[in-house]
């Protein structure tokens, strides 16, 4: 498995993986019209291609054999959705097919993250997690998140509350 950085020729594999990984994630427990209001605009050709040329957001593919299996997609500064501290990256997201989960690639994933962090040399990693999404809490506690906070996700016509968890680094020495 290789992790490649996305670039604007990927947008169409970015929107497929993108719309696919969520609704396995989150169908099952989201009404039908909230899902696809949410995959329409969440995953536009002009939101991606907004996202893709923005300078302080980044997405990664995990690939197997060609195919992408997963991806993740990081914001720093202004372009994070909450928090715009510069002494932060944000995890937007880590999303694996479901037929990859245990796998290790969303640790995989959120390894690239922490080493785009500390190559920033920011103070703390977030993210926001659903809070009906155990697995993914388990995960992220496994990797030593906290939960320091919480916000709202619109899904459609849907408010739904997100825990948001942070990892501090340990900053590197400046000379």
């Amino acid at each position: 498995m290789k992790i490649r950085k996305v670039n604007i020729q990927d947008i169409e594999n970015l929107k497929e993986i993108g719309k696919l990984t969520f609704a396995e994630t989150f169908s099952s427990d989201n009404s039908e019209e909230d899902m696809q209001k949410y995959l329409e605009e969440g995953f536009s050709t002009e939101k991606l291609k907004t996202e893709l040329t923005d300078e302080n957001a980044e997405f990664y593919f995990a690939e197997l054999d060609d195919n992408v299996i997963g991806y993740l997609k990081v914001n720093f500064g202004q372009s994070q959705t909450e928090i715009k501290d510069k002494n932060a990256l944000e995890i937007e997201r880590i999303y694996v097919l479901k037929e990859f989960h245990g796998k290790k690639v969303g640790q995989i994933l959120c390894n690239k993250a922490i080493e785009l962090a500390k190559e920033k040399n920011v103070e703390y990693v977030w993210l926001g997690v659903w809070e009906q999404n155990p697995r993914a809490i388990r995960f992220y506690e496994k990797n030593g998140f906290v939960a320091f906070d919480k916000h709202i996700f619109q899904l459609g016509n849907d408010k739904q509350t997100d825990i948001m968890m942070k990892l501090k680094l340990k900053k590197k020495a400046s000379r």
